[in-house]
């Protein structure tokens, strides 16, 4: 269990300066972070050409953000249910080894990636932004949303980002999670994250 210490960097003082101490505490048990796509990691447009979907925009942030948590270890996953090859490269940019695409039922995902990492719901994360993500953000320890959702998803989430998805909602969920496990400052330290690192 991470003991939760009086005198958090500056950084992280200044991330968790409006969370509520129940929350910080959550957040410090966390193993397992889990990102919809569509909405939370983009802004939710979908572009079409003639042969389908064209492309996704992702932003920096959030990639960056994603990596820190890997790097902290803490395991990272995307389930959408959406599908196609524009996730898997932006997975394979960050070294993701878990995405999980077409899910219908998000609820019975997380279950999987449960058991197949052998951590227990309450130490997992989502961050989901439609009704699809409510049975995930359910049995997830710590649920998350973006601003834009609608109001009653925010209703199921534990907190909500002040940026938009596509916009670093992932990474100040990132920030979040890695300050109040006290990881957040040490990422102040030079070549912490290596050179050529992919946002």
């Amino acid at each position: 269990m991470n003991k939760i210490q009086p005198f958090p960097h500056p950084a992280e003082a200044l991330v968790l300066a409006r969370i509520a101490e129940p929350l910080r505490k959550r957040l410090s048990h966390l193993r397992m972070m889990v990102f919809d796509v569509d909405g939370v990691l983009t802004d939710g447009s979908l572009y079409y050409g003639d042969q389908g979907e064209v492309f996704k925009r992702f932003h920096s942030l959030d990639g960056h953000g994603l990596k820190m948590l890997q790097i902290s270890g803490i395991k990272v996953a995307l389930v959408t249910g959406r599908e196609g090859p524009i996730v898997d490269r932006r997975a394979a940019e960050l070294g993701l080894g878990d995405v999980m695409q077409n899910v219908r039922d998000k609820g019975a995902a997380l279950l999987s990636l449960a058991a197949k990492h052998r951590i227990e719901l309450e130490h997992i994360g989502f961050m989901g932004d439609d009704l699809i993500d409510v049975p995930a953000m359910q049995r997830a320890g710590f649920a998350a949303t973006v601003p834009d959702a609608p109001a009653y998803i925010a209703q199921a989430a534990h907190w909500v980002a002040t940026r938009s998805g596509g916009m670093g909602a992932a990474r100040e969920c990132c920030d979040l999670i890695l300050a109040s496990q006290q990881k957040l400052g040490g990422f102040f330290q030079p070549g912490r994250l290596g050179t050529g690192a992919v946002q």
